[in-house]
């Protein structure tokens, strides 16, 4: 079986080794959602990484709602982006954006007062993050079939826009609770049209943003995100296998690059689930790499991949602290644990200033 140090190919992308960046927001765009030098200094240092996935980032001020998150629909956006995808290059990394619509997790302070939109008229549980602090959250309202092929134009907008930044492609965050996850769980989406009901109707809007941004991208340079087991911000499903080997079948029938699954187990440390894996029932019907992602090491890691339940693995906090995890994976080095506190803090604390193994040694 492959080593997690291993070259592994994902689409049209070369990753020289099999531990991937997962996702990870970080509030530290400006306030208008535009990137900062200091993001490119963060995602170098960790250009180690076989493969980065970068922090979610929003298609549209209408599916962006988390404060100082970068956004990838204005030329603004796009301009700041380019240096840090170059910076990335030039030290032998790859980087992919995530691309994202938050749904019904969308305060509507970010909306100028307006309804955030999602499969249904609900409201998530608890608090969202705002610039004036944490508020409850506001009901969403349904969004219509009419408005449908703006959303989908927003998708191919935001890709046409990723790959002119210079991302060597992207992925669709279709997990944790937004959007699309909102869309394909029966918890959420109470709807009866064409988009509700059935599984088939669920995956509908899955099937139709991946088809949208794949014309944009090709399929060879998208991935997509997934969260089947369990309930993320008030999102979940009464019976998650069928839908979710129903939505691997589909995104494989397209023809992606790659599928990211965020599974954690019942005693996971951030989310725990409610239902066993159900990434090796969609092992079966998705042929492309699969990344696995949740309180993973670098034993449990290369651990899946002796067991063939994934290609690759996508480590999370364990990047925030340790900037060269690929070395100290290789070498066996402890690991510097990551300060929940300036996850979110903005400067350059907690973000730019842990140190590598060499920089330790050096101090």
């Amino acid at each position: 079986m492959p080593s997690l140090f291993d070259p592994i190919r994902i689409g049209a992308i070369e990753a020289k080794n099999r531990i991937f960046m997962a996702p990870l927001t970080r509030g530290r765009a400006t306030r208008e959602h535009v990137p900062t030098p200091i993001m490119a200094q963060y995602y170098t240092q960790r250009a180690g990484a076989g493969l980065i996935l970068t922090e979610a980032t929003g298609i549209s001020q209408e599916g962006l709602g988390w404060p100082f998150a970068p956004g990838i629909w204005s030329d603004a956006q796009v301009d700041a982006w380019r240096p840090v995808v170059k910076a990335v290059h030039d030290h032998g990394g790859k980087i992919v954006c995530q691309i994202w619509h938050m749904g019904r997790m969308v305060h509507s302070d970010f909306l100028g007062g307006k309804p955030p939109v999602s499969s249904s008229a609900t409201t998530a549980p608890d608090h969202a993050h705002t610039y004036d602090g944490k508020k409850p959250y506001s009901q969403a309202r349904a969004l219509e079939v009419s408005e449908i092929p703006r959303l989908l134009s927003d998708y191919e907008t935001a890709t046409a826009n990723a790959l002119a930044a210079g991302f060597d492609g992207v992925q669709i965050h279709a997990a944790n609770g937004y959007l699309i996850d909102e869309f394909l769980r029966d918890g959420t989406n109470l709807r009866t049209d064409e988009y509700g009901g059935s599984i088939e109707n669920r995956v509908r809007l899955l099937r139709e943003v991946t088809q949208a941004v794949t014309k944009v991208a090709g399929a060879e340079r998208t991935g997509v995100r997934l969260s089947p087991n369990g309930a993320i911000q008030g999102t979940n499903d009464s019976n998650p296998e069928p839908l979710f080997v129903a939505a691997a079948k589909a995104l494989d029938e397209i023809g992606i690059a790659f599928l990211e699954m965020r599974e954690p187990g019942p005693d996971g440390t951030f989310g725990k689930a409610d239902h066993p894996p159900i990434a090796p029932a969609m092992r079966k019907v998705f042929r492309a790499p699969l990344i696995l992602n949740a309180d993973y090491d670098g034993k449990s890691g290369q651990e899946a991949l002796d067991r063939n339940e994934a290609d690759a693995i996508a480590f999370g906090r364990t990047f925030i602290a340790n900037p060269d995890l690929p070395e100290r994976f290789a070498k066996g080095a402890p690991l510097t644990k990551d300060e929940a506190s300036t996850w979110y803090s903005q400067g350059p604390e907690g973000y730019v200033d842990y140190p590598t193994l060499a920089e330790s040694k050096a101090a």
